[in-house]
Parts: structure tokens; C-alpha cells; sequence
């Protein structure tokens, strides 16, 4: 049972990397697939759309700076919180990707058509963003509850 605990430990620690760089390549996907989509109805302003198809891979950052922060000797007293931290974290991530991906597509489709509204079709995808923020922090916070290892 123990080693089982401990398999949890190491999956939540390496969690919040992996599922935010799920989240990421998915939401960079389809604001990119937006982006090319409209470099083929304009003639100008690739860059914004671009720069904008990126936005999602924040919360792979978020996610790397989690995992290196969650670094500790696995055991068993610790592996729960690892574990929950981790997954919770993760899936926060992936999440918020996937959908800032889907504002930034938005935001492209819209900005195409009518390109004085760039700036404010950007605000949903910022929004977003803010609370992938919100979990970074929140367990960055909860990390420092965990000891970093027990004798």
C-alpha cells in the first residue's frame, strides 16, 4: 500500500507540468488553427494573430515553476499532498488553456472582421488567463505547507 502512496506522490508531482503542457498544445492548436485561418482572409497584421495564438502556452511556465517548487523526497507523510496539489492544479491548467485557446480563436475570428475591437476581443483570453494565475499562486501557497522532507 505504501508504494502505492508513493506512486501517487511522484504523479502529482510531475502533474501540473504535464497536464499544462496537454492544455497548452491544445490551446495554442486552435487559436494557431484561428490564426491561419485569417492570415488567408487578410492582407496585413499576421503578427497580432500570431502573438495571440501563443497566449496559452503561459500556463505550461506556470506549470514547470509548480513542479520544480513541488520537488521533495516522495513519502508517504508527504505523497498525498503532493498528490492533490499536483493533479488539481494540473487539470486547473489544462483547462484554462484549452479555453484561452478557444478565446484567442475567438478574438482572431472577430479582430479579422473588425480590427479596431483587437484590443477588447483580447480581454476574455486575459480573463482566462487570470485564473490559471489564481491556481498558480494558490499552489504555490500550498506547496510551502507540504515539509520537504521528513526523517
Amino acid at each position: 500500500m505504501n508504494d502505492f502512496i508513493i506512486i501517487l506522490g511522484w504523479i502529482g508531482l510531475f502533474a501540473p507540468m504535464a497536464l499544462a503542457a496537454i492544455g497548452s498544445v491544445i490551446g495554442c492548436a486552435i487559436a494557431g488553427q484561428a490564426a491561419i485561418g485569417a492570415m488567408l482572409d487578410t492582407d496585413s497584421g499576421y503578427g497580432k494573430y500570431l502573438g495571440l495564438s501563443a497566449m496559452p502556452s503561459s500556463q505550461v511556465i506556470f506549470g514547470i515553476v509548480l513542479m520544480f517548487t513541488l520537488q521533495r523526497t516522495v513519502t508517504v507523510e508527504v505523497a498525498p499532498g503532493l498528490f492533490a496539489i499536483g493533479i488539481l492544479s494540473g487539470v486547473s491548467l489544462l483547462f484554462s488553456a484549452i479555453y484561452q485557446g478557444q478565446c484567442c480563436a475567438s478574438a482572431i475570428h472577430a479582430s479579422k472582421a473588425k480590427p479596431e475591437i483587437f484590443g477588447l476581443s483580447v480581454a476574455p483570453a486575459a480573463i482566462v488567463e487570470g485564473f490559471s494565475v489564481f491556481t498558480f499562486i494558490f499552489a504555490l501557497v500550498l506547496s510551502g505547507s507540504l515539509p520537504q522532507s521528513v526523517a
